[in-house]
């Protein structure tokens, strides 16, 4: 009786609804849904009618930024790509107005942040470097609002690993002419600490455990990475990108074993 009750009110409760939210909730849920089986034609189509009639609903614009985050990533980095930057330019467009609709979403925060991330690439040193502050800002304000998300975990982490993958030369230049003073916080520490804790809230996402064992890699801890990348060979692969990693982390893992055998 209680679940009859309880069913009656949810129905009485969405027949309260003006139809133009029950409509842009059925779309909201649609496009979820076809994004989830990498539909993402039918997905894009679906967030824009919602943001179509509401150009500032919250949910809507971080998952079509997001979706046109994925959509760009199958467009190899390697290669000259005008479409592919497009999308970064237009999902990092979303994703502020997600930001500005809710300053307290974190979802909204590390969509903005992986947004400008992928962008990078097609930028100047000054802009990159610049934009690199505001990738770490973004992350950061989202680990604030939910400090369980592994997402903004795991951009921190890259951001940390990233930093000091540069030369001191691109540092000190990065530093003395261009103001990212922010540089000098990042360590192989902070980038080791916040991918953990990245596989700690989501372990079965593969980018995450193979993101840290490149880090584990670049300190020298073998063992470590070995161990990441077996549990990258044992998950079962969800996401588009997880064949791509489940490669990577094949290949990563016979130099591991060869440092392991000496």
């Amino acid at each position: 009786m209680a679940h009859l009750r309880l069913s009656f009110m949810l129905a009485a409760g969405s027949a309260m609804l003006p139809a133009r939210m029950v409509a842009q909730g059925d779309e909201l849920a649609a496009g979820i849904q076809a994004a989830a089986v990498h539909d993402f034609a039918a997905a894009r189509r679906h967030f824009e009618i919602v943001l179509r009639r509401d150009p500032s609903a919250y949910e809507a614009n971080w998952r079509l930024a997001l979706l046109l985050i994925d959509t760009a990533k199958q467009i190899s980095d390697s290669v000259r790509s005008p479409i592919r930057d497009s999308l970064y330019l237009r999902a990092e467009s979303y994703a502020r107005r997600a930001v500005a609709a809710k300053p307290d979403g974190a979802d909204g925060h590390v969509v903005l942040a992986t947004a400008i991330g992928r962008g990078l690439l097609s930028m100047g040193v000054r802009e990159r470097v610049k934009r690199a502050t505001e990738v770490r800002a973004e992350a950061l304000r989202a680990i604030e609002l939910d400090p369980r998300n592994d997402g903004a975990w795991h951009i921190l982490g890259r951001w940390n690993a990233e930093v000091e993958r540069l030369s001191t030369l691109q540092k000190f230049f990065a530093k003395a002419f261009l103001g990212a003073s922010v540089f000098s916080t990042a360590s192989w520490d902070e980038a080791e600490h916040d991918l953990r804790l990245a596989v700690q809230y989501a372990p079965t996402r593969i980018v995450h455990r193979f993101d840290l064992a490149e880090i584990l890699v670049s300190r020298k801890k073998w063992a470590d990475a070995k161990q990441q990348l077996d549990a990258v060979a044992a998950l079962p692969s969800v996401d588009l990108s997880d064949p791509y990693f489940k490669r990577q982390a094949r290949a990563l893992g016979l130099k591991v074993q060869e440092r392991l055998a000496k």
